[in-house]
């Protein structure tokens, strides 16, 4: 099987904002009446700001981490690259196309794995594999990707015959048969216990190695992202629902951190030990530190 090529992605300005309903009756809540003040003075319906002002690059082959608080738009942002949703302002690129809907380029990894409970192993693996692959490349091709995440002996197995690591392992699987040039991934191993986390990181950095794509990861484990990304980024939250005017709107992303050193790294590195609790502390998690730093780290 041919390896993936890698593409870059590029966002600029995006913004995401949906429009506050009315409540029941008719009557706008409190946040619906609430509007922005318009370019010509007028004033346009409330809106609840997702992400605003996002502009972001990836480099091919690169794995960058998207972190922040909940409601921050990490999934969002996954859902607009993925052609699952359309930004309210500026563009996503993938490659040097402009992203207009669900394209095959990409491929998205969920929390949970997803799998059918009737068919097998190989046969969910096989669902990932592009429309007309030919019948006497399909074998071929889901056999290389078992074996590449480990398991071929469980070709034949119902998911409710394995692991929750072995099910994330074939959604894995799943997501690199149509070979895409940027893998979206959306929590995908929230939902295991610490242990079966830790080794599906380096599954994750495994498969990377042995295939390697372009990578968004979107993850609350801070710890994780320092461990797996070339580079993490923050998010806060722009709307609280006292819905300000759009040059008031603060830009999602707070902070794009290089992370030193290379893949595998040691887990207890001291500079990725200092930079946990300066990314904790940025999303208001008391850490009781101590540091020399004499400014707090900027909030999240």
């Amino acid at each position: 099987m041919s390896a993936a090529t890698a593409l870059p992605v590029t966002i600029t300005g995006v913004r995401r904002a949906f429009p506050v309903p009315a409540s029941r009756g008719g009557r706008a809540d409190r946040a619906s009446r609430s509007v922005r003040r318009g370019t010509t003075g007028g004033t346009v319906p409330a809106e609840r700001i997702v992400l605003d002002q996002v502009d972001l690059t990836v480099e091919p082959g690169e794995i960058v981490a998207v972190i922040g608080p909940s409601g921050c738009g990490k999934s969002t942002l996954l859902r607009l690259l993925g052609g699952l949703d359309t930004p309210s302002a500026g563009t996503l690129r993938i490659g040097d196309q402009i992203v207009t809907g669900t394209d095959t380029r990409t491929a998205i990894g969920f929390q949970e794995p997803r799998l059918l409970p009737w068919r097998t192993v190989a046969q969910n693996v096989a669902l990932g594999l592009p429309r007309g692959t030919p019948r006497s490349e399909r074998a071929t091709r889901v056999a290389e990707l078992l074996e590449l995440v480990g398991l071929t002996a469980s070709a034949d197995l119902r998911p409710r015959q394995i692991s929750g690591g072995m099910a994330q392992r074939v959604s894995l699987a799943r997501a690199l048969a149509r070979r895409p040039g940027v893998l979206l991934l959306d929590e995908p191993f929230g939902a295991l216990d610490a242990l079966t986390r830790l080794r599906m990181q380096e599954e994750l950095l495994r498969v990377h190695a042995a295939r390697p794509t372009t990578v968004l990861l979107v993850t609350h484990d801070v710890e994780e992202a320092l461990y797996l990304a070339d580079r993490v980024v923050a998010l806060r939250t722009v709307s609280d629902g006292e819905h300000s005017p759009v040059s008031d709107v603060a830009p999602s992303v707070v902070r794009v951190l290089d992370v030193p050193g290379a893949r595998p790294r040691d887990r207890a590195d001291a500079r990725l030990a200092e930079l946990r609790v300066e990314l904790l502390e940025g999303l208001g998690v008391v850490t009781h530190h101590v540091s020399g730093a004499s400014e707090p780290y900027p909030a999240i």
